[in-house]
């Protein structure tokens, strides 16, 4: 079992900046691949980006490639969301999601686990 606990979301202006954190608990961190998603109210939840620790890939949305970055702290179990130029369209609930195996990064389907979500608004 995995537990994952976000943070960092909030209320912040277009083209300001917000760091994302999902802590994560009760396995062993580096065997998984952890991932952001995010919803929109009347919206399906979408991939946002995602890491593997294991051959180091990352894997991006095109909606965000080039302002927002994951990265991980295996000492600190924990994934971050580096997230800049921020627009009214990202504003969502996001979600940190893990699992091992995962074939198709981008399928929220693909993650056992989840956290309960960080709410990140941008205002124009």
């Amino acid at each position: 079992q995995v537990q994952l606990v976000e943070s960092g979301g909030g209320l912040v202006q277009t083209g300001g900046s917000l760091r994302l954190s999902c802590a994560a608990s009760g396995r062993t961190f580096s065997n998984y691949l952890m991932a952001w998603f995010r919803q929109a109210p009347g919206k399906e939840r979408e991939f946002v980006a995602a890491n593997r620790w294991r051959g180091g890939s990352t894997y991006y949305a095109d909606s965000v490639k080039g302002r927002f970055t994951i990265s991980r702290d295996n000492a600190k179990n924990t994934v971050y969301l580096q997230m800049n130029s921020l627009k009214p369209e990202d504003t969502a609930v996001y979600y940190c999601a893990a699992d091992r195996g995962v074939v198709d990064t981008t399928n929220p389907n693909s993650y056992d686990y989840w956290g309960q979500g960080t709410q990140v608004t941008v205002s124009s």
